[in-house]
């Protein structure tokens, strides 16, 4: 992984704030999306451009996508994740978008708040399209 595709993933405050949410969990793009107040598009598509480039991991859960950071990150990829972290000290939107993590998952896994029904099953493809669409809009 090169230096510079972590800087172009890095120069953007919603990536940031995704970063330092998966920093805490692992989510499914519904939760992201209530934390930071964004669309589902919006979150969706800083999420793939953070997996294209291998900074977050995706991982099937029934139909839904759940995103993490990669389990074995490169070197310089892992040392500014850690330099992150370290922002969320002095950073008030880091913060408050930890807070409001906290106040969704509780004690609670992500799995289990999809078992509990907090997101919505995805919209299952139309037979008749004949195309999936892109998993990081949860249609499968």
């Amino acid at each position: 992984m090169k230096l510079i595709n972590i800087y172009r993933c890095l120069c953007d405050e919603t990536r940031l704030r995704i970063l330092n949410l998966l920093g805490v969990s692992p989510l499914c793009v519904c939760h992201i999306q209530k934390v930071l107040g964004k669309s589902q598009v919006t979150v969706s598509q800083h999420l793939s451009y953070l997996k294209v480039r291998e900074m977050v991991a995706v991982q099937r859960y029934r139909n839904w996508m759940i995103y993490s950071l990669p389990p074995c990150p490169p070197p310089d990829l892992d040392a500014n994740l850690r330099c992150l972290q370290d922002c969320i000290q002095t950073e008030p939107i880091f913060k408050k978008d930890r807070a409001r993590l906290a106040n969704l998952l509780g004690e609670r896994s992500v799995r289990s708040l999809l078992d509990e029904g907090y997101c919505d099953p995805p919209p299952a493809a139309s037979k008749n399209s004949g195309s999936k669409t892109n998993p990081t809009n949860h249609r499968v």
